[in-house]
């Protein structure tokens, strides 16, 4: 049975319909690379809080200034 777990920050709206594209997209994507079966993948998918969330060492904030200089 895969789990897949896509995180994502919480900033901007993700829209229910964006969220069920990305479940039924990895799903699909399993299915076709690697045959499992769609009925036993789980995808999980976490809305992150931006404050949660760094890169670089940085939080992602910082990290973005950083990226535009």
């Amino acid at each position: 049975m895969p789990y897949v777990n896509i995180k994502i920050t919480r900033e901007g709206q993700v829209t229910p319909e964006q969220k069920a594209r990305l479940i039924k997209g990895v799903t699909d994507l399993l299915a076709d690379v690697l045959h499992k079966n769609p009925a036993t993948t789980v995808v999980v998918i976490d809305e992150v809080p931006l404050e949660n969330w760094g890169l670089g060492g940085d939080p992602i904030l910082v990290a973005r200034e950083k990226r535009k200089k």
